[in-house]
């Protein structure tokens, strides 16, 4: 998908109604640090800093239908507790989701707690009924799946197992679909396809394909074969797999299997894709937009979402920006504006990374600098460097300087493997941009003190930490000139 197709498809998106039935839940994703093991038994000791409670479920893909400009209407079922009256408050809060949720007494709303350290997850704990709700709430369930697929473009069925996607439910929804002409989009984590009936798309990852078929479906080949055994299993008109890395493949009935190859991503959480991925689907194709557009949609959506932490929603303006940045060499991809360092430097914080910042001309590059540099990534997860715009550098260093435009300056660093992002200033300071990033660690050379380096105080404030990185000697920018002009003459 091409950067215009992109922006042209998420114009006509734009308020697309869609409804979201299925498994409500709530994510809550515990962060902390490990530092030691506990005496008690041979298991890591998690010192917690912080939670965070999010819609999962077929609550995250009414999020995503919202958070990409779309209009969500969810209908489910949860229990009569604090966590949904939690649930309840976070579509409140969100003009562009409407509730039908159901509360049925003595089930516990389903709750999936996950604690995290440095980026990974330690252990998830499920609280939960998966029992087949009962008929007075499956009666009411049925009314509310009612008023959440009229007018609806696109019905998506979200069948985690929970209980709350009874046969019932299905019929109601393949009803809906077919008195309204909306499209039926199952993500189902049942072995048998089957159960949807005429659904218009069942859309499995690859391990719930095999398991459904009993196919392998590591290759391309695998996969479709193992996608024209689902199609004779199941009257669905169309079968699609989500291939993590590999991409997504389409089979449609009486047509030729396509593949759509995914992009090479940075993943921290792999919470909810499937979720985001179901959502832009079902909201491209409840614009009418067509089935190839829809699943390099989803393609293009579920792979933003893993660069993020817990089970995230997609904005559209990250959509044309993975999209912009698709199209650019490595190193250009890297450079980023204040408001991007800020939106960077969060994620990878969310992910459990730490986050260092430096600055400074880099006028020439040269040994010094790149040991230097290799230095601050070494203290650090994630290394921001800001640089110096052309009016800075003359202000600090005088006339003649720099040598190097700020373009060629940014994309040398931009270059280097230690570097994950680089931001021009063009202040005499860095300090907006310390204060963008957020860092955990300030990078300076040793030739400054700690209390001399610009932002340490601030830095400092929130828990960060200020180090000084040896200086190469007989290195510098200075002398690099000294010796280019002193073999011109």
């Amino acid at each position: 998908m091409d950067l215009a197709s992109l922006q042209s498809l998420l114009s006509l998106v734009a308020g697309a109604r869609v409804a979201c039935v299925g498994d409500v839940m709530v994510d809550r994703f515990v962060y902390g640090e490990v530092s030691r093991t506990s005496p008690e038994a041979p298991i890591p000791v998690l010192a917690r800093a912080r939670d965070i409670a999010m819609l999962g479920g077929a609550g995250n893909v009414a999020r995503n239908v919202a958070s990409l400009g779309g209009s969500a209407a969810l209908a489910g079922v949860v229990g009569d507790d604090a966590a949904a009256n939690e649930a309840l408050g976070m579509i409140g809060a969100d003009e562009r989701m409407e509730g039908h949720l159901i509360a049925e007494r003595g089930r516990p709303t389903t709750v999936k707690t996950r604690y995290v350290a440095a980026g990974q997850q330690l252990l998830r704990v499920d609280s939960e009924d998966a029992r087949p709700i009962g008929k007075d709430a499956e009666a009411k369930l049925l009314g509310a799946v009612r008023h959440a697929t009229a007018d609806a473009g696109a019905i998506l069925l979200s069948d985690y197992g929970k209980g709350a996607v009874t046969q019932a439910v299905i019929e109601a929804c393949l009803a809906a679909a077919q008195a309204s002409g909306a499209v039926l989009i199952v993500d189902s984590k049942a072995r048998s396809f089957a159960r949807y009936g005429a659904a218009d798309i069942v859309k499995p990852n690859a391990a719930e394909l095999a398991a459904a078929t009993e196919l392998p479906t590591e290759t391309d080949e695998q996969v479709e074969a193992a996608l024209r055994r689902a199609l004779d299993l199941s009257r669905a008109k169309a079968v699609l797999v989500t291939r993590a890395a590999k991409g997504m493949s389409l089979a449609v009935r009486g047509q030729d299997v396509v593949h759509f190859p995914g992009r090479p991503r940075e993943v921290f959480d792999v919470s909810g894709a499937g979720d985001t991925a179901l959502a832009a689907l079902g909201l491209a194709l409840a614009a009418k937009a067509s089935p190839q557009a829809a699943v390099e949609f989803a393609l293009l959506a579920s792979g933003v979402a893993v660069g993020k932490a817990g089970t995230a929603v997609v904005l559209p303006q990250e959509l044309v920006e993975a999209e912009i940045a698709a199209h650019m060499a490595p190193a250009e991809a890297k450079l980023a504006t204040p408001a991007q360092v800020a939106a960077k430097a969060q994620a990878w914080r969310e992910a459990g990374l730490t986050v260092g910042f430096t600055n400074g001309c880099f006028d020439i590059l040269h040994k010094g600098h790149v040991a230097y540099l290799a230095q601050a990534r070494a203290w650090c997860d994630r290394l921001i460097v800001g640089v110096n715009s052309d009016r800075s550098v003359r202000a600090l260093k005088g006339e003649g300087r720099p040598v190097n435009d700020l373009e060629s300056r940014a994309l040398v660093l931009a270059g280097l493997a230690h570097v994950d992002l680089v931001a021009p200033f063009d202040e005499d300071t860095p300090i907006e941009l310390i204060k963008a990033a957020r860092p955990d660690v300030l990078v300076k050379g040793a030739d400054y003190t700690v209390e001399t380096v610009v932002g340490h105080e601030l830095v400092q404030s929130w828990g960060g930490e200020v180090k000084l990185a040896p200086i190469v000697e007989g290195y510098s920018t200075s002398a690099a000139i000294a010796r280019i002009t002193e073999k011109a003459q």
